[in-house]
């Protein structure tokens, strides 16, 4: 059984940071984006203007929208209840990120997710969430 959907809060605009920017305007058509370094091609998340690993520059790629889910918590006690939790991209990098349209019961480390994207409330930008695939 899926859970009951959960208002996602935004704080800030997505109009506030040029370097995060791409990333809200590809959740808004649905894509996945990530930055990967031209110097070491290491793709990373949280996406920033330098490359985490070498301080090289990057440039914005979609992902593949794949991954598995590294470690997960289920808050049962909230109204509704909700999931969250780390997802390893196929790319490589760990994003935080809920789960939707699931039952939180029968999620498990390892489990093969997809993407999907939710609005967020207001006049918040979408966001990437997972779902089982």
């Amino acid at each position: 059984m899926a859970e009951t959907a959960r208002k996602i809060q935004f704080v800030g605009s997505a109009e506030t940071n040029p370097e995060t920017k791409p990333f809200f305007d590809g959740a808004s058509a649905g894509k996945l984006m990530v930055r990967r370094c031209t110097s070491c091609k290491k793709v990373h998340h949280y996406p920033r203007e330098l490359c985490p690993f070498c301080f090289g520059a990057c440039a914005w790629e979609q992902a593949s929208g794949k991954g598995t889910i590294y470690t997960f918590s289920v808050m049962e006690r909230a109204n509704p209840p909700y999931a969250i939790g780390y997802v390893t991209l196929a790319e490589g990098p760990k994003v935080l990120t809920n789960f939707v349209e699931c039952d939180f019961k029968a999620l498990k480390i390892g489990q093969p997710v997809k993407v999907a994207f939710a609005k967020t409330e207001g006049d918040g930008p979408s966001m990437p969430v997972f779902t089982p695939a």
